[in-house]
């Protein structure tokens, strides 16, 4: 089966202004894609070109093997989508206007049903303007829902929303994800894309910057310690036989698979010293990855 979002060779203009520049990357059905970048780096032209709201400068988008501006209706059925543009007029109740919107649809979800998978009975029948920014998020995440869309785009959908919301939020995402949908979400939150995604696409300056698994992003093995007091970074990197690089005071890198041999090693040493391992990471955070990624990129475009 072809993948339910194709972006290839995508560029988008804007007079002298190259928004989106020569970006290709897919999503498949029953995967989670997360777009990051930081603001400016192209996202949202990208997804409003992906969703037929504007039309490339060359290249090709495609959703369910649909150009998004020829096949629009088409798409608009097959396709939810939550953007941060958009809301519902104000004196109408998450109840009344997931009933509105399914008339729209010939099979559409049953609007209790997700009232309960949002967590939205409380409020179902309070108006627009007094819901709280949590329950207007998760009311439009509701509406992208109704159609049962074989494809989902997301737009920072966890935005205001505390963190019972924000959990609902991800066991959504898994179960669409588990039924065959294909997610393409943008996020700034890095610890939600951590724990959601399959793949993550990293946008800056409108192109590409990486595109890959938590895994391929994360590097080579090491060791990421945190420790109660100091320690001389070449004595442990002697008694351990690989670089240690300090990256605070108290946190260590040390490049070398973390083994039960190379952890033993590690806590007979700090014992000598007198000094406790509080924690130990095998990776780098997605955080840490993109901030290395994105602060890299900006020197290799300064004068």
């Amino acid at each position: 089966m072809s993948n339910a979002v194709e972006v290839s060779e995508l560029t988008v203009n804007f007079g002298a202004l190259r928004a989106v520049d020569d970006v290709s990357f897919h999503v498949a059905y029953g995967e989670v894609v997360t777009l990051l970048g930081p603001n400016g780096a192209g996202k949202t032209t990208l997804v409003e070109t992906l969703l037929g709201f504007r039309a490339p400068t060359a290249g090709i988008v495609r959703l369910h093997g649909l150009n998004p501006l020829r096949d629009h209706r088409e798409v608009v059925v097959r396709t939810g989508a939550l953007l941060q543009r958009g809301g519902v007029w104000f004196p109408m109740s998450p109840r009344q206007v997931l009933e509105l919107t399914a008339s729209y649809y010939d099979a559409p979800r049953d609007a209790d049903e997700l009232l309960d998978l949002l967590d939205l009975g409380r409020c179902a029948r309070t108006p627009w303007r007094r819901l709280s920014g949590g329950e207007q998020q998760r009311t439009l995440l509701a509406l992208a829902l109704l159609g049962r869309p074989r494809v989902l785009v997301l737009d920072e959908p966890t935005t205001a929303v505390d963190p019972e919301g924000r959990q609902v939020i991800r066991d959504l995402i898994a179960s669409e994800r588990d039924r065959g949908c294909a997610l393409l979400v943008t996020t700034h939150e890095l610890t939600e894309a951590e724990r959601t995604s399959n793949r993550v696409v990293i946008m800056n300056h409108g192109h590409v910057v990486v595109d890959g698994t938590l895994d391929e992003l994360s590097g080579a093995p090491e060791m990421i310690i945190e420790l109660s007091g100091t320690v001389d970074a070449s004595l442990l990197a002697t008694q351990l036989g690989c670089v240690v690089t300090a990256d605070a005071t108290n946190r260590l890198r040390c490049e070398t698979e973390s083994t039960p041999e190379r952890i033993a090693e590690l806590n007979s040493y700090l014992t000598s010293v007198g000094v406790t391992l509080i924690s130990l990471r095998t990776r780098a955070s997605l955080e840490e990855r993109y901030l290395e990624l994105i602060e890299q990129e900006r020197r290799e475009v300064r004068p």
